[in-house]
């Protein structure tokens, strides 16, 4: 099954009051395990993740070709600018092009711009090139999406751009990178751990995150984050991971 909505929010449990664990992106497949009345319990293709979503309308998988490069696409009625705007669609979100009119590519019921598309098999050379267009982005626990991310959620969205598996939580993806480094030794791109939560270093004095306190995503000088969060709640450094 395949989400055909700009973001579908994935609950621990069947109450829209209990916690969302992750997100679905418009594009995003997953297997259906078991329905629950109006709810429908998933694992997430990409990363095996679990959870309940509303049941809903979805479509059949298909064969994607491309993805979105931009924090956000919009989504058309027809090919052109002035066209109403049906849908607004995030970083990493894939579609199938069904058809093509001047600078305008049709992608089920919609068309989106062409320069808003990358082939689905592209890679950066730098695996999280251009994340600073999340910068300011409001913070969401369970988020991944353009109008709300979680630390962790920031870290696979660029993983999963560049078609390479990373695990949804923090938890785990300090135990997926294998290769640890001491914080004298930090370079750009490597991951910082705290207990829940996850930065990625720009550079050996910078970092970006999503951060919770500050309820967006936004760069900070390394030494302060870490005093920062030492001082606030309590937690020290779990461990810094290399992850070529």
């Amino acid at each position: 099954m395949r989400s055909n909505s700009s973001v579908i929010n994935v609950y621990k449990k069947n109450s829209l009051r209990s916690e969302i664990v992750t997100q679905l992106l418009y594009g995003d497949t997953f297997k259906k395990i078991k329905k629950t009345g109006s709810w429908i319990k998933i694992k997430n293709d990409t990363d095996d993740y679990k959870g309940y979503i509303k049941n809903n309308k979805f479509l059949p998988n298909q064969k994607n070709t491309h993805k979105i490069c931009k924090l956000y696409a919009n989504l058309y009625f027809k090919p052109n600018l002035k066209s109403k705007i049906k849908k607004k669609i995030s970083f990493g979100s894939k579609v199938k092009i069904i058809e093509k009119k001047d600078n305008f590519y049709k992608v089920d019921n919609s068309w989106i711009k062409k320069k808003d598309l990358k082939k689905i098999d592209y890679k950066t050379k730098d695996i999280f090139m251009n994340i600073d267009k999340f910068i300011n982005t409001k913070y969401k626990w369970g988020g991944k999406h353009f109008t709300g991310t979680d630390c962790s959620g920031l870290v696979q969205l660029f993983y999963n751009f560049n078609n390479k598996f990373c695990p949804r939580d923090a938890k785990d993806q300090i135990n997926y990178f294998k290769k640890k480094i001491k914080l004298k030794n930090i370079r750009k791109n490597d991951l910082i751990f705290w207990k829940g939560h996850v930065a990625i270093a720009l550079s050996k004095r910078a970092l970006i995150h999503a951060y919770g306190p500050s309820k967006k995503t936004l760069v900070m000088p390394i030494n302060k984050t870490i005093d920062k969060i030492y001082k606030t709640a309590n937690l020290k450094i779990l461990g810094i991971r290399r992850i070529v």
